[in-house]
């Protein structure tokens, strides 16, 4: 992954510091009434460099014993009804494919990419502040809480949230950049704000309280501060995905979609009773709502597949010791290299090949390399995995591009009446939804029709509720990265049980398990939520 990777944006004029055009990232006048037009949750990025990156964080982790683990902790608190995400789960989904396919460094969407996008969205309006009050800056600090101080130092939240006050922005940031950061942890680095110029440090990346009344799991304050004077504070949420919110924010209008849906059941009528082909009606809503044309789109998700099977490809090729303390070997190219010498038969060397393209981008996203978030990073191996053995198929281009579809509308319907979040539901909102994408992915390639999809998507999501979030050492690695494997496997498995069944006599619909995935969510202990307090996070004990 040597070469540089375009990616198709919206916007032409440029923006902000980064110089670069349409870069989708730029916030807003500190003093405007609205949310920002260029930085949205349906504008990610504009160039994405897609090339390798040396170790991560590195060191020892000090873990927590069984004993101190087993004692109970409270259930995590109900999201704040103030998020937009939580006010536009009720009417009609207005995702779009660029807010949900979103590309830049791993190894977490909701702890590195979401943070470094709140960070350099406050580097963005506080440039915008008078000359006056920024002459008397003296520091930027950042303060984050719940699981991104919990889990924070794993995802490397510390050195995407310095580089965003940096000026940069995730999807033009090499990732040698922010392995620079954690290889020099007291170096000072300058930032120009108007008329001043301060020296910040990781140090000023403050790990704060993990429990609190929080109006998301994944909460962090920006300050720009006088001495001990505040100047300009704000609150954000990284709300999962890469999603980010703040104290405020409300969406930006988009188009109304042609064929309103926000529950699977709403789909019937269009493509059941109406039979007009998902596809079309997705195609036909990613229109409307974005403004974008056909063209643009299909460009789109082939860049995003590009991505994808880029990175699966050099993670079969490479093999290392992955970064930070658990020393975990990778498991992807040794996996493809036996493949030629296995007595598994057919069906060992089958499910082997699916299960390495799951390591091979897991394991790039273990190493900080560009990922595509498909529905987050932690889950980010499982979209490609199955991209790369449909086109070892030989599917058609055309047919792949609607499988995006079918998954990204089985992703919006999470979203909308779940969660894609870890610290707010666990790892069945990542891996478990998206396997159901892969699910429904294959199912749609493959010319399946919608009941099939459907099955397929709701077979995968359910043979993954309840599954926590307990990341050993708050590295995305184990058991995130096998997970990945495993969920590009049962996709495979869950369309081969959802094509050969007579559809009409599954008992249990999509968006049943979906609604069972957001009560699992909300009932579940928040140790078990991306906080590295549970399961395996306390089990495993390192060094």
């Amino acid at each position: 992954m040597d070469n540089p990777l375009k990616v198709i944006g919206t916007s032409s004029s440029t923006c902000g510091s980064c110089n670069s055009a349409g870069c989708g990232t730029c916030g807003p006048s500190p003093h405007a009434s609205k949310a920002p037009v260029a930085f949205n949750r349906r504008e990610f990025g504009y160039t994405v460099l897609a090339v390798s990156a040396s170790a991560l964080l590195t060191g020892c982790s000090q873990q927590k014993s069984v004993e101190q683990a087993a004692q109970p902790a409270p259930a995590a608190p109900a999201l704040s009804p103030e998020l937009a995400v939580v006010q536009t789960s009720k009417g009609p989904i207005m995702t779009t494919l660029e807010e949900f396919y979103k590309m830049g460094p791993g190894p977490s969407s909701s702890h590195t990419m979401g943070p470094m996008r709140i960070t350099y969205d406050f580097f963005q309006r506080v440039s915008k502040l008078p000359e006056d009050q920024l002459q008397r800056a003296t520091s930027l600090k950042v303060h984050l809480f719940g699981s991104l101080s919990a889990t924070g130092k794993g995802h490397g939240t510390d050195r995407a949230s310095l580089a965003g006050l940096l000026g940069k922005a995730p999807a033009t940031c090499p990732p040698q950049f922010l392995d620079g950061l954690a290889a020099n942890p007291d170096q000072a680095y300058k930032v120009t704000l108007g008329p001043k110029t301060l020296d910040l440090t990781l140090k000023d990346i403050i790990f704060d309280a993990t429990k609190g009344e929080f109006h998301h799991p994944n909460t962090m304050t920006a300050k720009l501060l006088a001495g001990d004077q505040t100047i300009y504070e704000l609150e954000y949420y990284s709300v999962g995905g890469g999603f980010i919110e703040w104290k405020g924010y409300k969406p930006p209008d988009k188009g109304q979609p042609k064929y309103p849906f926000d529950h699977a059941r709403d789909l019937k009528k269009y493509l059941i009773d109406d039979k007009i082909p998902l596809p079309q009606l997705l195609l036909q809503n990613e229109m409307a709502i974005s403004g974008r044309s056909e063209k643009e789109i299909w460009e789109f998700l082939d860049q995003v597949a590009e991505v994808m099977v880029r990175g699966v490809d050099t993670g079969l090729t490479v093999e290392s010791v992955l970064p930070g303390p658990i020393k975990l070997h990778s498991k992807a190219a040794a996996m493809q290299r036996n493949l030629k010498t296995t007595a598994k038969g057919e069906a060992g060397r089958a499910v082997t090949r699916v299960a390495s393209y799951g390591f091979a981008m897991g394991e790039e996203n273990a190493r900080g390399h560009i990922i595509v978030t498909a529905p987050t990073a932690g889950s980010a191996g499982i979209i490609p995995a199955v991209v790369k053995s449909l086109r070892d198929l030989n599917t058609p281009t055309q047919k792949i591009r609607d499988g995006f579809l079918a998954a990204a509308a089985i992703g919006y319907l999470c979203k909308h009446n779940a969660t894609l979040s870890g610290a707010e539901g666990g790892c069945q909102a990542e891996v478990g939804v998206g396997s159901s994408m892969g699910a429904a992915m294959i199912a749609q390639a493959l010319s399946a029709n919608p009941k099939v999809v459907s099955n397929a998507a709701e077979s995968a999501l359910e043979s993954h509720l309840g599954m926590t979030c307990d990341p050993v050492a708050g590295y995305v690695q184990v058991p995130c990265i096998e997970r990945c494997a495993y969920g590009a496997v049962k996709a495979w498995t869950a369309y081969s049980i959802a094509s050969e069944e007579i559809p009409e006599q599954r008992r249990v619909d999509l968006d049943t398990t979906i609604d069972a995935m957001a009560l699992t969510a909300k009932e579940m202990n928040s140790k078990y939520k991306e906080t590295s307090e549970g399961g395996l996070a306390v089990s495993v004990v390192l060094c």
